[in-house]
């Protein structure tokens, strides 16, 4: 993605950016990641009409933009729930500082991409010090030499971040370059800006639409059959149910052309994810989710984070229309670089 790119899409949505900080904040927002008994007692989940848990409204991540996925150094043996309020708020001001250097140069050292308050994701109050909750050491387990065979098979596609990388051909452009999926879970994931994120339900479904490339998947609880093995989807075929106040959905049939944003590590087509939606209060859904893959990662492995309700955060159009004409005007100015004009 060029510069130019990400400049115009950030304005969009800039005006959204806040900045809440200190201990205070910190123990706040960890209060609504733990379970809802541990809350108010007299706190219940609340229901849909036709009786399911009502996990409905508008929400966003953004504030865990800046967290790590994996357990930091220096947090060796510790679980996340063992982090103290105090250390946390540590991290969260050491991780500001960090983002406050970096944000002039973003996308460019001579140029970057504007003033900070252009970005949701700089000076964003962490609630957790990282996401990775099985294993226990906060690890991804280490990948399969299968799959390190594929990633340097397909390194010329994960070189191209922020507009660098080869341009012989569209399809050496990354789908997200390309404004066609971040896949799964990459769009549920926080990025620079468009973090707004909407879960709709109706009796036998819930929907989840995603600002980011502006996707929607639509996902049935009436235990109806997958599609047939030979469909291969960007973000995967889904199947939802309820296990008590959660909503447990399970995807599979997913292409092998996507990556898991974190880490830019393509995943393979036996991908499953299994994610759990549970309202733990009145402002916040937690999101868990473990990946399975085989031909990717030695083992399973969870992250979790949660979801917070923000009516004021409406999911913006993504009309993408700069990044259409991004991709022509790469193609044309590496065949000029070529020809030496």
């Amino acid at each position: 993605m060029t510069i130019t790119t990400m400049t115009m899409r950030t304005m969009r949505t800039g005006i959204r950016s806040s900045v809440r900080q200190g201990v205070c904040g910190v123990v706040v927002a960890l209060a609504g990641f733990v379970p809802s008994a541990a809350l108010a007692q007299d706190w219940t989940t609340p229901r849909t009409p036709w009786g399911d848990p009502d996990l409905q409204g508008v929400f966003t991540n953004k504030d865990e933009a800046n967290t790590p996925l994996e357990r930091p150094d220096g947090f060796e043996g510790r679980k996340v729930s063992e982090v103290s309020p105090r250390e946390l708020a540590d991290l969260v001001r050491n991780r500001q500082v960090q983002h406050d250097e970096l944000a002039p140069t973003l996308g460019g050292a001579e140029t970057g991409a504007g003033p900070i308050h252009w970005f949701e994701t700089f000076q964003t109050t962490s609630t957790l010090p990282w996401l990775v909750i099985d294993p226990p050491d906060g690890k991804i387990p280490p990948m399969t030499p299968e799959a390190q065979a594929r990633e340097r098979a397909v390194a010329r596609l994960t070189e191209v971040q922020n507009g660098q990388g080869r341009a012989d051909s569209f399809e050496d452009r990354s789908m997200y370059d390309r404004c066609i999926t971040r896949g799964l879970p990459q769009s549920m994931m926080p990025a620079i800006y468009g973090n707004a994120y909407q879960i709709l339900q109706s009796p036998g479904f819930v929907a989840i639409r995603y600002e980011m490339i502006h996707e929607t998947r639509i996902i049935p609880l009436d235990g109806r059959d997958r599609i047939g093995d030979d469909i291969r989807l960007y973000v995967g075929d889904a199947r939802g149910r309820w296990e008590g106040d959660t909503l447990v959905v399970d995807t599979t049939n997913f292409t092998n052309r996507t990556h898991f944003g974190y880490n830019n590590r393509y995943n393979s087509e036996r991908l499953h994810l299994t994610e759990r939606f549970t309202r733990v209060s009145p402002e916040t859904v937690r999101w868990e989710v473990t990946v399975e893959d085989p031909q990717t990662y030695t083992g399973p492995w969870t992250f979790a984070m949660p979801l917070t309700q923000d009516e004021s955060q409406p999911v913006f159009e993504y009309a993408c229309h700069e990044g259409n004409y991004g991709l022509s005007n790469l193609l044309s100015a590496a065949r000029a670089q070529e020809a030496g004009r």
